[in-house]
């Protein structure tokens, strides 16, 4: 499992676009778009975690500043936190 960062999303960006973006790739298993507590708008990035690695490394390679509504996208494997 890897989970991707997706970054400069534009903010009408929904869970079923993305998903058909990266079902393309491989198999999607979650998706992620990070919301605004106070307005319940997309921050403009969110987390998606596909189920095998190559996939997810494909799925990086070929979106990774390709456009989306005229926004080229950033993707790259997720950095872990720590709490």
């Amino acid at each position: 499992m890897k989970n991707l960062y997706v970054g400069n999303l534009p903010h009408s960006t929904t869970e079923p676009q993305l998903r058909t973006l990266f079902e393309a790739h491989g198999k999607v298993e979650r998706i992620n778009i990070v919301l605004d507590k106070e307005t319940g708008r997309s921050k403009g990035f969110a987390f998606v975690e596909m189920k095998e690695a190559s996939e997810a490394d494909k799925a990086c390679l070929a979106l990774s500043g390709s456009e989306l509504q005229g926004r080229a996208l950033r993707v790259n494997e997720a950095k872990a936190t720590r709490l």
